[in-house]
């Protein structure tokens, strides 16, 4: 060991708990500990740096002048994968510590003294290198908080009304009132009957009869029996909320059936427990019929991205951009120097690039050599996979949902990461990738009196259809089992969504040059087509007005197909166009349901509180309205009129909240019906969303082609070019899909189904992106029918 004149400069200092420590992977790269020369983390900044042969860390060096690094080097201790993995006991656990699994070397060295191995415990540097090595780093801050799930009570647990209390003998816990199992057991916490659950994943048995129990008595909580712990933790459901919930009196509740929680032993595995396993596993993806495991896929462009708890939904989107050529040429860059900024890490051009290098380059795509398959064991050894922490923390930086560690829609995110990109810098001959996105929707209005119409024009980057529900007829055959029938739907053409999509339809507005009250037919179709057309599938239904997934499988085919057809044609010879409303609001003007109206004053509601409950609930039903009525009771401005229209004066009558706008976009509902909504209910985001649920098929408003209706539509092509391409033939061909399996898009697994060329193959093939494995699919085509995101490429 050798000494060095930097080990007490006054720039050293101990980590403090609220600076991040780079100390597992490169700043600028995915190169980390694991690799043969280790990762160099400097002792000043603590900027993780490769010292490979792209010598990130030496850059960072002759940038920040900062001389002194620790150098760390990890190997795995060689596991054999036909070990049996240990039980799962409960959450956030440290099953093992980095000791148990890995073989750490450090030495630091000094770029300014050519040392390479300063002696650790000269100066400041013995206190300096145990601080980063016991700070947290962005993956083992997500790892800790891995599978955080916020569950709460409900007014069904915290009203539990019991019936009369009674002893239940131990030997009536046995097993199921309906059938003879013995384990999956849930008890009735209103009157004490005991049911099984539902059959789950992992093998475990279940007739359903719980459920059964509930049908037939409306009782809503049980509780299971074998998650029960001393500590007073269990699982508890509600099964009219349909939901997993606590209850914060369920020692009471237990004792009123004269059991005594402190004297229970949790002999089953948690639901969230067994959901964490699913997350993990997600068997039936990764294995075919015959039980053989998928095989591998690994090159250029097959490389998988790690789970860092329910980023799942990060992991599919990430796949399916950066295989599209617009973010490759955009973000790819092999022979550019990294970018130069002096925090790579909070830097979000230099973390796409650095995704981009992962995903893309190969460089990290390979057996994971530290699992030894036995020679019995048909397991296939898969890649590492790489940790995208700190793009994720950028993305989720200031976000109320992509800041946790909650799982997330994954639409949602593609809105989301698009808006991030589009406002970050693309400095020349750069381009903005989500270019390749964006098209132009025209909306044709028409008078159905005096046949006038208008045109407005919307740009986009993203279509949401609507899926059509056809439920199948059910069979009731006297299942003994209990199980309740699943729904069973009708399957639909990708032909026949786009569409209704683009179908016309009937809206209720007056007209501004014949003062008809007859409505408007309005019709959407494309105007221009992008490069990557991006097609959401809504297959939601309102239950109980919470938004509730349908299995409606939609048809698509490999091949390409044609859109020729949903090309709008403008404006024709001899149609007269509407003038424009003074004030911008005489066509929007709104008139209430007069007897809906009549009924609600009748039963004592304002007429102001009336008004907006039919606005925002259709027009329809007085029924419909009370419930909204009900559910907006404490409203700041529920006694606030409404303005249905007129009131205002100037140009900017017609003007919605950009950040309204984009607020609601982030929930993936589009601008055209963000704007609408928030029209007809007076810029309240909240009230808008409702807005838009209760009006599904309704497309929105669109703007004039200069964006604001007051200049012409030269000045604003000359200030900004069309998005997307008029040019025809628009033959589109399916690219990718993320996949969801869950009933609740804010829960389940996502997954990422991409086509492409595979090493050796002559022809392209369909490519499973299941977390950090990436095998050669079968059977997509059964995934496509319940795709949740399609990417579309222009053929």
């Amino acid at each position: 060991m050798m000494g060095c004149k930097h080990v007490d400069a006054a720039e050293l200092r101990v980590p403090t708990p609220a600076q991040s420590v780079y100390r597992e992977d490169c700043t600028q790269c995915f190169d980390s500990i694991d690799d043969p020369t280790g990762l160099n983390v400097c002792l000043y900044c603590f900027n993780g740096g490769c010292c490979a042969d792209r010598n990130h860390a030496r850059i960072h060096h002759e940038s920040s002048k900062h001389p002194l690094v620790l150098n760390i080097k990890r190997t795995r201790k060689r596991t054999k994968r036909d070990e049996p993995p240990q039980k799962i006991s409960k959450l956030a656990i440290a099953a093992e510590t980095e000791e148990d699994r890995y073989d750490t070397k450090t030495e630091v060295r000094c770029y300014d003294c050519g040392v390479d191995d300063v002696d650790k415990s000269s100066g400041k540097l013995p206190a300096v290198v145990n601080g980063v090595l016991k700070a947290n780093t962005f993956a083992k801050q997500a790892e800790v908080q891995a599978w955080e799930q916020e569950i709460t009570p409900c007014e069904h647990t915290l009203c539990l009304e019991q019936e009369p209390a009674r002893r239940i003998e131990s030997q009536a816990l046995g097993h199921c009132s309906m059938c003879d199992l013995k384990e999956n057991l849930w008890l009735c916490l209103q009157c004490g009957n005991l049911g099984c659950g539902r059959q789950q994943f992992g093998g475990v048995g279940g007739n359903s009869h719980g459920l059964k129990h509930t049908e037939l008595s409306s009782h809503a909580v049980a509780v299971k029996l074998g998650s029960l712990t001393p500590d007073g933790t269990a699982d508890i459901y509600c099964y009219a909320c349909n939901e997993e919930r606590t209850d914060p009196e369920l020692a009471a509740h237990l004792g009123h059936w004269g059991i005594n929680i402190a004297e229970r032993e949790k002999t089953e595995k948690s639901l969230t427990e067994m959901q964490i396993e699913q997350n993990l596993r997600w068997e039936f993806s990764m294995t075919t019929e015959d039980g053989k495991e998928l095989k591998p896929v690994f090159g250029d462009g097959f490389t998988g991205l790690k789970n860092l708890g329910n980023s799942c939904y990060l992991a599919s989107i990430l796949q399916c951009l950066f295989s599209t050529p617009a973010f490759a040429a955009r973000y790819y860059h092999p022979r550019d120097p990294p970018p130069a900024v002096p925090n790579p890490a909070e830097d979000l051009e230099t973390q796409l690039r650095k995704v981009a290098d992962g995903l893309l380059s190969g460089r990290y795509s390979y057996p994971d050599s530290d699992v030894i398959a036995s020679v019995d064991s048909p397991y296939i050894p898969h890649q590492k996979g790489l940790a995208p922490a700190m793009l994720k923390h950028l993305i989720g930086r200031g976000h109320e949902e992509f800041s946790t560690m909650r799982q997330q829609d994954a639409f949602e995110l593609f809105l989301h990461l698009l808006k991030l990109v589009t406002r970050s810098q693309h400095p020349s001959p750069a381009q903005d990738p989500v270019k390749a996105f964006r098209f132009v929707m025209e909306q044709r209005l028409q008078c159905i009196s005096c046949n006038r119409v208008r045109y407005r024009t919307d740009e986009q980057d993203n279509i949401s259809i609507p899926v059509p529900v056809r439920r199948k007829l059910r069979v009731i055959n006297g299942d003994e089992s209990g199980e309740k029938p699943k729904n069973e739907f009708e399957p639909v053409s990708m032909k026949e969504c786009l569409d209704t999509f683009t179908g016309a339809e009937e809206v209720e507005l007056t007209c501004p040059a014949c003062n008809s009250q007859a409505g408007f037919t309005k019709r959407s179709l494309f105007k221009t087509f992008p490069d990557v057309l991006a097609v959401n599938a809504r297959r939601f239904e309102l239950v109980n007005w919470v938004p509730t997934k349908l299995d409606v499988p939609v048809v698509v085919d490999d091949a390409p197909f044609n859109l020729d057809v949903y090309m709008s044609s403008g404006q024709q010879d001899g149609e007269e166009l509407l003038p424009e409303d003074v004030g911008g609001t005489t066509a929007n003007r709104f008139t209430p349901n007069a007897v809906a109206l009549e009924q609600l004053e009748a039963m004592g509601f304002p007429r102001v509180r009336c008004e907006k409950a039919l606005h925002a609930t259709g027009n329809g039903d007085a029924d419909t309205a009370m419930t909204w009525l009900f559910s907006h009771m404490d409203d700041a401005d529920i006694d606030t009129p409404l303005d249905l229209g007129g009131a205002s004066s100037g140009g900017a009558s017609g003007q919605v909240d950009v950040e309204s706008v984009e607020m609601m976009a982030a929930m993936g509902i589009g601008a055209p019906q963000a704007r609408k909504a928030l029209k007809e209910t007076g810029g309240d985001v909240s009230r808008a969303v409702d807005w838009v649920f209760n009006h599904p098929d309704d497309q929105g408003e669109f703007e004039d082609e200069t964006g604001h209706g007051d200049g012409p539509v030269e000045a604003a092509s000359a200030e900004k070019p069309v998005a997307g391409s008029s040019d025809l033939p628009a033959e589109f061909r399916l690219r990718s899909i993320v996949c969801h399996k869950g009933a609740s898009i804010h829960a389940g697994h996502y997954v990422a189904f991409i086509r492409k060329a595979i090493p050796g193959g002559r022809s392209e093939s369909w490519v499973l992106y299941n977390d950090e494995k990436v095998v050669q699919a079968v059977d997509v085509e059964e995934m496509k029918k319940f795709a949740y995101v399609y990417f579309f490429s222009r053929a």
